[in-house]
């Protein structure tokens, strides 16, 4: 089973691209009309992190002719340790740019278009539609129902990928030929329950190893070798280096694929994913770095409540904090005075806003602050020998 690709986007390839090619040009089933089409395929990748780092890397080894990146982040520190396109020199430049200039290196033959923006409703579409498959790198909720969404209203097979911790996932969405990611997950989990690498890390490794079985689906959907993973998730444990492939069914009743869909265009995603704040809750109240640090210097009365997990407390301890993991604090909310001032600290500031959710509904009376942009921030502003992590 293969993409479409028309006669007339296919090229002879040079005597240079022979040379390059010349492994794929005597493998069985590939050959140079396997490679004409490596060549005249479009792929579109979402997010040049950890998935999107080998899947842009082996896409333009192998030959293929155009290559989209969607990413709007810059280079990080953090992400070094698995972001294997990105390099030291790389930091603070955008991610695109920096995968751009590795991609040429590699196979100045390749096209590369860079769209150094945010995927979003309003702009998917006209990004998608010009290519033949995209693959979804993305390490959001909202980010992927949206690629899979815009993937089954313009008909473009979506490749798959997502790591946690130690375990990763990957399989094609077509729903043409089998089901969509919606099929799978048909809901997003609640906001917070399932962190972010850069709250809950991720082996260095690990999206190599998925981000590579992306790049291998890729070449077999173009070439049309092999059995692709449409219908079929394939789950990986790295501690037990033990492999699974789960059948997924499409889901007659799926709202976008089914046999009566009722999603025939984009939708507000982070509304869907439940990550706007409706008008009518109260908003969490926060405090700077610098606000936090004037009010300790004055001696004011506070109880600051660190909830990150013991090994990132071994990074960096903050200093007279009540440590209070964010799995714990509802069993322990009796610790906290309800007189006093409470500050909740993470890493970065997000799942702290959750843990103030859960004190309230458990029913805590005592004012809450969340530390905006957490430790980091806190780090970062009067401790900066201490590592960002």
């Amino acid at each position: 089973m293969s993409i479409p690709i028309k006669e007339n986007r296919l090229e002879n390839l040079t005597k240079d691209e022979i040379s390059r090619y010349s492994r794929h040009l005597i493998l069985p089933n590939v050959g140079i009309e396997g490679q004409k089409k490596l060549k005249a395929a479009k792929v579109l990748i979402v997010g040049i992190g950890g998935l999107g780092s080998p899947l842009a890397l082996y896409l333009a080894a192998a030959g293929i002719g155009t290559i989209g990146l969607v990413d709007f982040d810059n280079v990080d520190f953090s992400n070094l340790q698995r972001q294997i396109i990105h390099t030291t020199e790389d930091i603070d430049r955008p991610k695109t740019a920096s995968a751009q200039d590795k991609i040429k290196s590699i196979n100045p033959n390749v096209k590369v278009n860079v769209y150094n923006t945010m995927l979003k409703s309003d702009n998917a579409l006209e990004i998608l539609k010009s290519y033949d498959i995209v693959a979804d790198g993305s390490d959001n909720f909202q980010t992927r129902y949206l690629v899979n969404d815009a993937c089954v209203l313009l008909g473009i097979p979506n490749v798959y990928g997502s790591i946690f911790q130690f375990e990763g996932q990957a399989g094609v969405f077509w729903a043409d030929k089998g089901s969509c990611y919606r099929c799978l997950q048909p809901e997003p989990p609640p906001p917070g329950l399932v962190p972010s690498c850069a709250e809950s890390g991720v082996m260095g490794v690990l999206p190599g190893i998925i981000g590579t079985i992306q790049a291998c689906e890729i070449i077999k959907l173009i070439t049309g070798i092999g059995e692709p993973l449409i219908g079929r998730l394939l789950t990986f444990d790295a501690m037990s280096m033990r492999f699974r492939t789960l059948e997924i069914e499409k889901n007659e009743h799926c709202p976008i694929c089914g046999k009566n869909p009722t999603i025939n265009k984009l939708l507000d995603y982070e509304e869907f994913c439940g990550l706007k704040r409706n008008e009518e809750e109260n908003p969490v109240e926060a405090l700077s770095a610098e606000e936090l640090k004037r009010r300790i210097d004055n001696n004011e009365p506070l109880q600051i409540v660190d909830i990150r997990q013991p090994r990132e407390q071994a990074i960096y301890k903050f200093p007279n904090a009540l440590v209070i993991p964010y799995w714990q604090l509802y069993s322990r909310k009796d610790e906290l005075a309800p007189d006093i001032d409470t500050v909740i600290l993470c890493k970065i500031g997000q799942r702290s806003i959750f843990a103030i959710k859960t004190l309230e509904e458990a029913g805590f009376k005592g004012k809450l602050f969340n530390l905006k942009g957490g430790v980091n921030a806190w780090t970062k502003a009067f401790v900066p020998d201490a590592a960002q992590y």
